[in-house]
């Protein structure tokens, strides 16, 4: 009787824990198009844990070192992507990871090199943000937010945008219902 006892409390504790454990948000596609409405791509998003992972596969781009951040709104009017709003910040930082008053949630830690093809296939690990509709980091939350490539490479360090120049490409982050 004492051993059913054990096993019967060792399955509900197990059980608990399970019951505990908020689900994984699933992954979220994003369509990247041009300033001219041209494709530009896909992003895959993908909670992993802590991070998130994003896919590229681009296109359609002009060759060279390009800036690359995640900004607060989920929208990309053509043809200045402004409507992105600033860069996502929801800790009120600085710009750059070079920066000595930190970086912005939506800052990547790399430029983009895209080849002479014009393409890019890449993949990049975000540690500061979630997908988590919950979470106060949330790229869904509110909306969504929006992945948006600039005509120049970002210095890291100069804030608001690291003298990425204009916004040459932008797709909206939200989540699937």
């Amino acid at each position: 009787m004492k051993n059913l006892l054990v096993v019967t409390a060792c399955l509900l504790l197990s059980s608990a824990g399970l019951a505990a454990k908020t689900p994984m948000p699933a992954p979220i596609r994003v369509m990247l198009k041009t300033s001219a409405g041209e494709g530009a791509g896909t992003a895959e998003l993908k909670q992993k844990g802590k991070n998130v992972q994003v896919k590229l596969e681009l296109k359609n781009l002009p060759a060279g070192i390009h800036g690359i951040h995640i900004h607060a709104k989920a929208a990309c009017d053509a043809p200045d992507f402004k409507a992105a709003g600033p860069h996502f910040n929801p800790t009120d930082k600085e710009h750059g990871f070079k920066n000595p008053a930190g970086h912005h949630a939506g800052d990547f830690s790399e430029n983009l090199q895209i080849g002479l093809g014009h393409t890019l296939d890449d993949t990049v690990t975000l540690k500061d943000v979630s997908l988590d509709p919950g979470a106060p980091n949330s790229l869904t939350a509110n909306g969504g937010t929006a992945i948006v490539i600039h005509e120049k490479q970002d210095d890291m360090m100069t804030d608001p945008s690291g003298n990425s120049g204009n916004r040459i490409a932008c797709g909206v982050i939200q989540a699937t219902p």
